[in-house]
């Protein structure tokens, strides 16, 4: 498994993945078969995908982890979830935070629901819900996502969720994988904004023209 990918070059982009264990990495190997067999019923990653279903979902999910060191008890929100993503390789690797993958189509919360539970994560809650509507739920520290939609939008989405309180070593808001040009997009938001090439410690072609992006909130 090509976790060593995102050890390389640690210096230039944040700090390496924390070490994985002997459970985790079995967690993070049973993730491609789970998911081909739950395509073959609902259709929640593209057949194209699946082809390199490391890569395009493990792997960029893991991106993140390159900045983000949740202290014990953390709160993370994984918006437009879709099957997973970033949120369950995430919470595979830190067992000790606290994740909520939301999405507003039923049927891949229910995958979502069914690998956690095949898994064995006890730190996964899928939420059948918009995030505009999750009012009701505790501030988050973090929220993590995969290109939902344009950033302007998605702050006045998540802002309402953010805790006031920083407690980590990276401040609280968002963390949000998106390729192309962000240059236009990025440049209303008056919050702080940090982005990162991943191709800079990602050498696979997938990897190109994608970012991380921190939006401090």
């Amino acid at each position: 498994m090509a976790l060593t990918a995102l050890a390389k070059d640690a210096i230039a982009f944040g700090t390496p993945l924390p070490e994985v264990t002997k459970k985790q990495r079995s967690q993070l190997a049973l993730l491609g078969p789970l998911f081909r067999e739950w395509n073959a019923k609902i259709n929640v990653i593209s057949r194209k995908d699946l082809d390199q279903f490391f890569v395009h979902h493990v792997l960029h999910s893991l991106a993140i982890a390159r900045l983000l060191r949740p202290e014990p008890g953390a709160r993370i929100l994984d918006v437009g979830t879709g099957g997973g993503f970033p949120g369950l390789p995430l919470a595979i690797l830190f067992p000790e935070a606290h994740f909520a993958l939301c999405d507003s189509i039923g049927k891949k919360i229910k995958v979502v629901d069914a690998v956690t539970e095949t898994l064995g994560l006890e730190n996964v809650k899928g939420i059948w819900a918009r995030a505009e509507a999750l009012t009701g739920e505790p501030a988050f520290d973090f929220v993590v996502s995969r290109a939902v939609t344009k950033m302007p939008l998605f702050i006045e989405w998540v802002r309402p969720l953010i805790a006031d309180e920083h407690r980590h070593g990276l401040a609280n808001g968002i963390l949000y994988l998106k390729g192309g040009d962000l240059k236009e997009e990025l440049s209303p938001i008056k919050e702080k904004v940090t982005s990162w090439d991943l191709s800079d410690v990602l050498a696979e072609p997938f990897f190109e023209t994608k970012k991380l992006i921190h939006v401090a909130l």
